[in-house]
């Protein structure tokens, strides 16, 4: 995906040129992987712009960054001012994607991150889709998702991505728009950058924290429209065997939205075509977000 470039970067309470947002090469984190960061969407309505979900984005960073002694200088209130700020400031008026970034930065040389500063920016960009909402096709990797007694799932670290991106260089050289890794035990865990659900005798399944999955807030408003919908919605332990078995199959994400997943292993998932209940949802998510549905509103931040 190419980014496009726009006027300013907010890092450390300042609001920085894009040419002139740069970090120390000794930086801790460039070494060591140590920062934590969110993907956050924008959606242009109109003249308006509203912020998707703000508020659970940003706890679970201030969560992350607790999981790997990061204390962020700034109380959650002001980073999300700075966030709405630079969202103006760039005068983003199309759909964006947001990136606030925690990690640790050029301080003392070794492991110990301790001794070096806490570093914290904002990146944001217009955005279109991050996968095809047509739909995509999936490999199983090879790689297995590092479990969570290895590196805590529930923190959105930037280190452990490079499970992820074995996967999707994997994936994608193979001919494949994306990849599925399985947790240590066998069984499904998610995408590169998405949780995964299957639908099957329209009932919809994902698989549960315990198989060293993110906790996605796209996975969690998927679930919320899915059983105010009326759908059962299961969070069990699934087996690839599964994927080719099930009727319909989709990916949830910040970036991804919700993307339908056509094959499997070169396997068609149901017919091969976008199933009933993805297309329901995706329709849902897109009013939602769209500010349409009036009981979902107070997951809007309104910037314009």
């Amino acid at each position: 995906m190419i980014i496009e470039k726009v006027e300013y970067v907010w890092m450390d309470g300042r609001y920085v040129a894009w040419d002139e947002a740069r970090v120390h090469v000794m930086t801790h984190a460039l070494h060591y992987g140590t920062g934590v960061f969110e993907g956050v969407r924008g959606y242009a309505v109109g003249d308006n712009l509203y912020v998707f979900r703000l508020e659970d984005h940003l706890k679970r960073l201030y969560d992350s960054a607790k999981v790997y002694f990061m204390d962020i200088p700034y109380a959650q209130s002001e980073l999300k001012d700075s966030i709405i700020n630079l969202l103006k400031k760039n005068r983003l008026k199309s759909n964006c994607y947001i990136r606030p970034i925690v990690y640790r930065g050029f301080g003392e040389f070794g492991l110990n991150p301790l001794g070096s500063p806490v570093n914290c920016a904002v990146i944001a960009f217009p955005i279109g889709s991050y996968l095809k909402e047509t739909g995509v096709r999936v490999r199983t990797s090879s790689w297995r998702r590092t479990p969570d007694e290895c590196l805590p799932s529930a923190a959105k670290t930037c280190g452990a991505y490079v499970n992820s991106v074995l996967a999707k260089v994997e994936a994608v050289k193979s001919g494949y728009d994306e990849a599925i890794l399985l947790d240590g035990n066998g069984y499904l865990a998610e995408g590169t950058g998405e949780n995964i659900f299957i639908v099957k005798d329209h009932g919809i399944y994902t698989p549960p924290l315990s198989s060293s999955i993110l906790e996605g807030v796209t996975r969690r408003t998927v679930i919320n429209l899915a059983e105010d919908e009326g759908y059962r919605v299961l969070e069990v332990p699934l087996l690839k065997s599964e994927l080719y078995r099930c009727d319909e199959a989709f990916f949830t994400g910040t970036a991804a939205e919700i993307t339908p997943i056509l094959q499997v292993d070169d396997r068609k998932v149901g017919d091969g075509s976008v199933g009933e209940v993805t297309s329901r949802l995706q329709r849902l998510f897109k009013d939602v977000v769209a500010g349409k549905v009036r009981r979902y509103r107070r997951w809007l931040t309104k910037v314009y």
